[in-house]
């Protein structure tokens, strides 16, 4: 567990404060005008009050949901086991990490270490690219936290664990034909024998209560830390819908390929949980074509600076410019071929 200082609680303090302070603002200086008019500044504040509360609120459940299961994944659920369940054969193998992907979910922030010691002990790197990139888009936590964001558009989380499954399962292919099987930043046999000495099997086996307190506390690290991005991000939406005229968003969205490079940076930048970001996407449904939307629900798991970091001290800095380059093409292409094709919606 991580040691919560002052300092390092002041960001949520500043957050909480900022939404505190925001709740109670409850004056409405339009109220006796006549036909209630409000001024635009009031607009603008009601507006962002409505749209922080409504993101937050809806989202907090099916966070607290993802990092549960989650770390009761990790709790009790192997490295062992998972390598075990792989067959060696590569399109067999993509098509059982795919299966794993969706009877086993794991949040994005926990994948990266999983996936290097999976490596290090031997299973393919094509396989672990599978858990990388599509393990935190094709599970049903995040089909149903996408469903509940898009109740008007429910095909939206069905195309985002379809795109999703798609792009990781043509990478680990492009990985596995290229041959690169050493992406590893050290060498395979230190990590591993790192890996090994470090791993819970090799000790006594723990307790149920053991693996449950184990369960609970890395339950209650990951929520803490990605209930920080869900603030951070949907404090940004909301300042976006109150403050951008909707004459600018609606001139961004004329133009699919810039309202899909717009949403994919700020999916990038953003760093939001796979199970809490369809709820900001959501707030931007009819101001942008539900094409760049997709873009923003696959893009955002696969790669954001918190993943990107966390790669770039596991993997070789060549094989990470190769998941950057094809995680972007791919998922740039594809949305833009199902906008157009429109599939997903109507669009802005």
């Amino acid at each position: 567990m991580r040691d919560w200082s002052l300092r390092t609680s002041l960001p949520w303090l500043a957050l909480f404060g900022l939404i505190s302070a925001t709740a109670v603002i409850r004056f409405d200086p339009g109220s006796g005008r006549p036909g209630n008019a409000r001024p635009p500044a009031t607009e603008a504040l009601l507006t962002f009050k409505t749209m922080l509360f409504g993101i937050v609120l809806e989202a907090l459940p099916f966070l607290l949901l993802g990092v549960a299961v989650s770390a009761f994944m990790q709790a009790f659920v192997s490295d062992r086991t998972l390598r075990r369940l792989i067959p060696n054969h590569p399109l067999g193998g993509i098509a059982a990490a795919a299966v794993l992907c969706l009877l086993f979910p794991l949040c994005e922030c926990g994948i990266v270490p999983i996936v290097r010691r999976l490596i290090a002990k031997g299973m393919p790197a094509y396989i672990g690219v599978v858990f990388l990139l599509a393990g935190p888009i094709f599970n049903p936590v995040v089909f149903a936290a996408t469903r509940a964001a898009f109740r008007t558009e429910p095909q939206m989380a069905y195309w985002r664990l379809g795109f999703g499954l798609l792009v990781g399962c043509l990478i680990a292919l492009i990985v596995y034909l290229i041959k690169m099987d050493r992406p590893l930043k050290f060498t395979r046999e230190g990590l591993s024998g790192q890996a090994e000495s470090a791993e819970p099997e090799a000790e006594p086996p723990l307790s149920l209560s053991e693996r449950i307190a184990q369960a609970v506390s890395h339950a209650g690290h990951e929520f803490f830390e990605m209930g920080k991005y869900l603030l951070i991000g949907a404090t940004l939406t909301a300042v976006i819908q109150s403050a951008v005229p909707r004459s600018v968003m609606a001139g961004i969205g004329q133009s699919p390929l810039t309202a899909t490079l717009l949403m994919m940076g700020l999916a990038f930048a953003l760093s939001l949980c796979s199970t809490s970001d369809a709820f900001v996407a959501s707030a931007f449904a009819g101001m942008l074509p539900s094409g760049s939307l997709l873009a923003f629900l696959v893009l955002g798991p696969m790669l954001d600076t918190k993943s990107l970091l966390m790669m770039l001290s596991a993997f070789r800095g060549k094989f990470v410019l190769l998941l950057i380059l094809l995680v972007v093409l791919l998922v740039l292409l594809g949305a833009l071929v199902i906008e157009r094709l429109g599939l997903v919606g109507s669009g802005g």
